[in-house]
Formats: structure tokens, sequence, C-alpha cells
């Protein structure tokens, strides 16, 4: 069994992010994204694209979310967001909050 180091990955990225996908699996299938957000850092936009799905959740720490909806995303709670519909995240905590994004094709058939 391969693991792969996505938090630490994305503590040295310059992004703050470390993708899980195609490059480790073969597959275009799916993928999944560990994220680390910063104090004042600025927003997080999640914009599947045509053909995708994202589900986020709030890994570390809290959110504040605008764009297709807005609110508030708490530590352990997740959404969901498709095709062309733009969400942006915004950490709310003092202290570095992460997020996972776990994504693939949706139904519409999209091809590479």
């Amino acid at each position: 069994m391969n693991t792969f180091d996505l938090k630490n990955n994305a503590l040295i990225s310059d992004s703050g992010e470390s993708i899980f996908g195609m490059e480790h699996t073969g597959s275009h299938a799916c993928y999944m994204i560990y994220g680390v957000l910063k104090p004042g850092q600025e927003k997080r936009v999640i914009k599947p694209g045509k053909g995708h799905e994202e589900m986020v959740l709030a890994v570390k720490g809290n959110f504040e979310i605008s764009g297709r909806f807005s609110g508030e995303l708490r530590e352990g709670c997740a959404f969901h967001v498709a095709g062309e519909d733009t969400v942006t995240l915004q950490s709310t905590d003092t202290t570095d909050a992460c997020y996972v994004i776990a994504g693939g094709h949706s139904q519409d058939g999209h091809h590479h």
C-alpha cells in the first residue's frame, strides 16, 4: 500500500494545498485536495467546473462560505457543489484551518 502525506505537502506548498489524484492513481475518475488556510489568508475559490462535483469538509477550524450559498461551515461539517457553481471559503479562526475537497466526474459524462 502506498500512502501520501497530503498534510505536510500542503504545509510546504505555496498554494497551501496538496492534490491526490491522477498522478498517483492513474485515473481521472476522482481526486482529493488537502488544504490549509492561514488566518487572514485570501479566500479559497471552489468551482468544480463542467462535468465535475466536489464535496468539501472542514477538517480543522471554521469557515465562512459565500457565493452560490452562504453561511458558516463548522469543523466536521461538509457541503456539496457541482459544475459551474462557485463558493468561497474564508477561515474565521485565529489558527490554521484545514479542509478536504473530494471530487470526481458527474453523471453528465464529462471527458478530458
